[in-house]
């Protein structure tokens, strides 16, 4: 845990997810029969693992630590806010009828219990259903975690530029102004650009035109956060502005999760976290952490003082804020419109 004088405001949750206990996938045959899915010799090539029919998956906060390594964050259903993470594995395995899912092993040093261990599926893991643990890379581990958390944008999608013009995000260039709502104008300082597939975890979420006042179809990362102005307080959290991530609205009408095939994502990086535009509504851009700029060119010199980026955390709505994510995105679009 850290020390009481470390801020509670820092452990502001900055990513969501499910996540299971290694103990309820245990291995039905191999040289591991009986033990709970793990890392090294604890989990070997061949061996058929089951999720437990009566698994639950269990919500797990994320935020940056002081020394810059992923910490448990408040409101997390599992363990204590503040205790040490790490991204220590990756397995694929192999379904019935030859699906390949890929489960990240996070490893949680845990005040009570030690050292525990929780998987992060990358694709839905279904209870009963047998899996054959094809192979494990723990270097391949924190790439496929920055897959899933980090904030993309997809080919297509029109941003703002400083002079109210909108372009592809795929025709942007480093040094391109764009507007943001708290900073004016804004210089990308560097674009990540990758083609990866569509399943999972790594699935866009597409919200239909109109929904919360798009211009256009607009295809986010699940991960995502929206800033949602309210003229009325329609979520009843007491604020007129919310952020809110794009696959806590998934209703399977207007807002959808779409699986299948590849995608080309970018990266956009500024100096600091900055909420810009995309197809006319205000979303965030990639939250520069200690991790991710241990990822950027070495020559590449950002601010060296971006401002807070768990000031943000403060103003997201989770699940229980939402209440039903069958009305969530109607609810807000008439929060942001102010009428009936």
């Amino acid at each position: 845990m850290f020390p009481v004088s470390y801020p509670m405001s820092h452990l502001a949750p900055l990513f969501r997810f499910k996540t299971f206990p290694a103990s309820a996938v245990q291995a039905l045959t191999g040289a591991n029969e009986g033990d709970a899915i793990g890392l090294g010799n604890a989990a070997i090539p061949g061996d058929t693992y089951r999720l437990s029919r009566d698994a639950r998956p269990r919500r797990l906060t994320i935020c940056e630590g002081p020394d810059g390594g992923q910490v448990v964050a408040l409101g997390s259903e599992v363990g204590e806010a503040g205790e040490a993470l790490s991204i220590a594995d990756c397995h694929s395995l192999m379904g019935e009828t030859g699906e390949m899912i890929e489960v990240l092993v996070l490893r949680h040093d845990s005040e009570a219990d030690g050292m525990v261990l929780h998987l992060l599926p990358l694709s839905p893991l279904k209870p009963g259903t047998e899996y054959e643990l094809i192979g494990s890379s723990r270097a391949m581990a924190p790439d496929r975690f920055a897959d899933i958390a980090s904030v993309s944008f997809f080919t297509g999608t029109h941003l703002t530029l400083a002079g109210g013009a909108q372009r592809p995000v795929e025709a942007l260039k480093v040094g391109d102004l764009l507007l943001t709502r708290d900073h004016g104008p804004r210089p990308i300082r560097w674009i990540g650009h990758q083609t990866r597939r569509a399943v999972g975890a790594a699935a866009p979420i597409r919200i239909s035109e109109g929904t919360l006042n798009t211009a256009r179809d607009l295809r986010l990362s699940p991960q995502h956060r929206l800033f949602i102005w309210q003229r009325r307080d329609e979520m009843g959290t007491g604020r007129s502005e919310v952020l809110v991530k794009a696959e806590l609205l998934v209703n399977g009408t207007t807002v959808i999760r779409e699986e299948g095939g590849h995608i080309d994502s970018y990266q956009l990086v500024f100096d600091g976290n900055e909420i810009i535009f995309a197809e006319g509504i205000a979303v965030e851009s990639l939250l520069v952490t200690a991790d991710l700029r241990a990822r950027l060119p070495a020559d590449l010199a950002l601010d060296p003082d971006p401002g807070d980026p768990h000031s943000a955390a403060g103003f997201e709505v989770d699940e229980a804020d939402l209440g039903d994510a069958r009305d969530a995105a109607d609810r807000l679009t008439r929060a942001s419109r102010g009428g009936d």
